[in-house]
């Protein structure tokens, strides 16, 4: 579609060019967005932790308080970047596509160069200034500068509640089928077993895997911005030109967006801690790393099996009323796992498979809660702020990662975990089993809660704010 932009920022249409409907190319191209972040995001999630501890040899205590503070770095570039995406003047390619075409190659650049493994040979000062320096370079800045206008796009795909529902639940497979990559092959590529039976990292390995990790990545970032379309424009009146304050002040009064943010915060605690803890648990608990390999295509399972259904659950059942459900079904179940002291790997993959159909059913629809939200931010305010709302977000998203990675760091010191050790002891075994069952299994519960009890946007609400809105574009476009 051409297009062209007036002295406002806003889009102009030139009706004399057909635009292509939404379809099956924008549900694809945005499911290779995802793809392309979680090569990045999940392999640091999951990885960067074992890398630094069990590669660099750095203190687990001295790695949480990085992943800790970079998050006060986050408050300020994420929300800078929300702001610069609904304020600064579209490209001719629209207002959000733009950024990843710009920042496809950077981000690849610097999550790679996290994994360096001559680093190990380093002054112990000079590998905690590298860390600090790659991790603050990739996470506050490059993935946030791609990250946030991403997620903000959807809101401008379309305004059809349906076709959101669908952006989400491609946006989830696309994480899962990097989740399935990243979970399958990482644990055979960057474990092994010695030959006294203990478990042991391959330090070039980890950078390799980034290397290739990052050329994948970018070449996932050109096909989201090659299949998507941005259809929706809306006014930027004189008014939204407002200071910090006052932005804050309207983001405070919109219930739904502080009830998801307090969602994804404790969601992600559970969630990565989850994930971060089954390397130890693997290695030290069922001393058998590689078997991570056929777990995390079990625990990626779930969600293949619901994405087909997930927009009929939607539409039917409701996404507040679904993801609610989900939360309380895997809780239950990890809570089970906690009680059971499961010892037997096949056993603990079933009730693990069982747990993230919970998570997967949430996950496949919270995409969806985000455009729902920044609708009912403009009924509310009059504003269209989806890079500002998308941004605080993404904000609370990351510092759930950090918790997940600080508290990870903070519980292995506590209970007695050696970074330098072979193998560790069997108290120190058992508390990390204790570690990756019990704190998602509560986590999970108050998720639960905060869905049911504190997010108000049920079906009905979210079709009333829809008509509100499509009276209103149609008001604009009548007036132009």
């Amino acid at each position: 579609m051409a297009k062209q932009v007036d002295d406002r920022g806003n889009i102009k249409r030139d009706r004399s060019v057909s635009e292509r409907p939404f379809g099956l190319p924008d549900k694809i191209g945005y499911m290779f967005g995802d793809f392309g972040n979680d090569f990045s995001f999940l392999f640091a999630s999951n990885y960067l932790m074992v890398f630094y501890t069990k590669v660099l040899g750095i203190s687990g205590f001295i790695v949480g308080i990085l992943f800790m503070g970079a998050r006060i770095v986050d408050a300020f570039t994420d929300v800078t970047m929300g702001r610069i995406v609904d304020h600064v003047q579209p490209a001719k390619d629209g207002r959000f596509r733009p950024w990843i075409r710009r920042m496809c190659v950077p981000v690849a650049v610097a999550s790679s160069i996290m994994y360096l493994y001559f680093v190990q040979g380093w002054a112990y000062w000079a590998k905690i200034v590298y860390m600090t320096v790659t991790y603050l370079l990739w996470s506050s800045f490059c993935y946030t500068a791609i990250n946030i206008p991403y997620g903000s796009m959807a809101s401008v795909i379309s305004t059809d509640v349906k076709h959101r529902a669908s952006l989400s639940t491609f946006r989830s497979v696309g994480a899962s089928l990097a989740g399935l990559i990243v979970g399958a092959l990482v644990p055979l590529i960057v474990y092994d077993t010695g030959e006294d039976g203990s478990q042991i990292v391959k330090p070039v390995s980890f950078t390799v895997t980034a290397i290739v990790f990052g050329i994948l990545s970018v070449a996932c970032y050109i096909l989201c911005y090659s299949l998507c379309r941005e259809r929706v424009s809306f006014e930027k009146k004189e008014s939204q030109k407002e200071g910090v304050g006052a932005m804050l002040a309207g983001l405070g009064r919109n219930r739904p967006l502080l009830a998801i943010v307090c969602a994804a915060l404790v969601l992600l605690l559970a969630s990565l801690l989850s994930q971060t803890m089954n390397n130890y648990l693997f290695l030290d608990y069922f001393k058998n790393a590689k078997a991570l390999a056929i777990v995390n295509v079990v625990s990626i399972a779930g969600v293949f099996l619901l994405a087909p259904f997930i927009s009929r659950i939607a539409a039917d059942v409701g996404k507040k009323e679904a993801g609610a459900f989900g939360m309380l079904f895997a809780g239950i179940i990890y809570l089970l796992l906690f009680f059971l002291r499961v010892r037997s790997i096949p056993v603990f993959m079933v009730f693990l498979f069982c747990g993230t159909v919970g998570v997967g059913l949430f996950n496949l629809i919270v995409w969806a809660f985000i455009t729902d939200i920044i609708d009912y931010q403009e009924v509310v305010t009059g504003r269209r702020e989806d890079g500002t709302v998308y941004a605080v977000y993404s904000f609370a998203r990351k510092v759930g990662q950090a918790l997940a990675g600080g508290l990870g760091g903070f519980v292995l010191t506590a209970i007695g975990y050696i970074s330098e050790a072979p193998s560790q002891t069997e108290a120190v075994s058992e508390r990390i089993y204790t570690v990756a069952t019990l704190v998602p299994g509560v986590c999970y519960l108050i998720v639960f809660l905060i869905m049911q009890f504190a997010y108000p946007l049920t079906r009905k609400e979210v079709e009333k704010n829809t008509a509100i809105l499509q009276e209103k574009r149609q008001r604009q476009e009548d007036g132009r």
